[in-house]
């Protein structure tokens, strides 16, 4: 696995720069404009192009080199970057650009994320792919908590025009690893000879008919789409007004507090999984699925409860579970996906994965303009391990996972 090193290193880096973006981007479009709504559009900017391009993008996997298609992401994200630094630059930076560039931003990462996962399955093979996919969400966690720290310091020292276009030299080092990378079933001249072209929309139609072929793969396709449906992200995005509800000192420290539990229980599940050589639980589709119930039953616990140390415990564990629940899940997808139409098969799962996180705002947000965001958390959480439970019992004695 000597490749897997720089991979990773090289996909902590682009996932911090992502972010960094996110920081400098964001603060300056707010100082600008002060415009709640296009921070609404910012997040489905970000999410919308999974929803919409995964599977086309997985299906361009099926055909062509995953390197040069994540060294498209990149090229997408430094333009990005760059087109916000000249926005600045000129101050001519307008509502309309402003969202052109978020949807650049969203594409790439489209590129990115579907591309790696097909790249790291060559690399790292099948026996080791479960530890693999749990580094890299522990990286993606990672990249997470330093990518905003990272931003604001450079929002602070060099200011919003020095710091973004640094910010473009952060996705170099993965441009460069990957222009001699010696991996990928392109490289090594072995990639399924492809009848079916890229076709968008039928792409997706035909891809979950294939999967309904693959009972474990489609449980954790609709696994995985029912967590980010009904849950996603959307309860960060509360913070705020769970801090305030807490009582706990000053909101903004609350606040802080809050954001860092949940990832540092996922930090805490990475490293310990690590350390025991795998996982707490077998790689069945049924520990997946219990995870995503702890997942579902902490968060249940955390929209109620009245106590501030008990929703940082509650937080701690729903980092945690749900990290363990996200690698199992995406880990098992890849093994049971046939290798014609990796893919596509990945191209859909990322679609319900993070694509269906466009609508998780509403189940929590919306709802929660209407009867509080603590009840509207705690009926998503709840709709949510009720679907679990229910493919729980419908797929949760399918064995281990095969290689394809």
């Amino acid at each position: 696995m000597k490749g897997y090193v720089p991979f990773l290193a090289t996909f902590m880096l682009t996932m911090m720069a992502d972010n960094v973006e996110h920081v400098v981007s964001y603060w300056v479009a707010f100082q600008k404009f002060h415009s709640e709504a296009l921070g609404g559009f910012a997040v489905v900017s970000h999410w919308l192009p999974f929803f919409v391009f995964s599977v086309p993008v997985g299906a361009l996997n099926d055909r062509f080199d995953s390197r040069r298609l994540i060294q498209a992401g990149m090229a997408l994200f430094i333009l990005a970057s760059a087109g916000w630094g000249f926005f600045f630059v000129t101050e001519t930076l307008t509502l309309e650009a402003a969202m052109v560039l978020l949807v650049l931003h969203g594409c790439a990462g489209v590129l990115w994320s579907t591309s790696s996962q097909m790249l790291l399955y060559d690399i790292v093979g099948p026996e080791s792919l479960q530890s693999a996919v749990r580094l890299n969400a522990t990286a993606r966690y990672l990249g997470v908590l330093i990518g905003p720290g990272v931003g604001s310091l450079m929002l602070v020292w060099l200011g919003p025009i020095k710091g973004i276009f640094l910010n473009t030299l952060f996705y170099l080092p993965n441009v460069l690893w990957l222009a001699w990378a010696p991996y990928g079933r392109h490289f090594r001249g072995d990639a399924p000879a492809q009848k079916r072209a890229v076709k968008g929309l039928a792409d997706i139609v035909q891809t979950i008919r294939d999967v309904r072929g693959l009972p474990v793969v489609g449980a954790l396709i609709l696994l995985a789409g029912a967590t980010s449906f009904f849950i996603g992200n959307s309860y960060q995005a509360q913070m705020p007004k769970f801090a305030t509800d807490l009582g706990q000192g000053d909101p903004g420290t609350a606040y802080t507090a809050l954001l860092g539990a949940d990832a540092f229980g996922a930090l805490a599940a990475g490293v310990l999984l690590e350390w025991r050589g795998g996982g707490l639980l077998p790689l069945r589709p049924s520990s997946a699925m219990v995870f995503s119930l702890l997942w579902a039953a902490s968060l249940l616990g955390f929209a109620l409860v009245s106590s501030y140390p008990l929703a940082l415990g509650l937080l701690l564990l729903a980092g945690f579970f749900e990290l363990s629940s996200s690698s199992m899940t995406q880990a098992l997808v890849q093994l049971n996906a046939p290798n014609e139409i990796r893919g596509r098969v990945l191209g859909l799962f990322n679609m319900s994965a993070s694509g269906l996180r466009t609508f998780s705002g509403v189940n929590v947000g919306l709802l929660g303009s209407l009867i509080g965001v603590h009840h509207s958390m705690a009926i998503s959480a709840g709709l949510f391990g009720l679907v679990t439970v229910v493919l729980l019992l419908k797929f949760g004695r399918a064995g281990a996972p095969t290689a394809r």
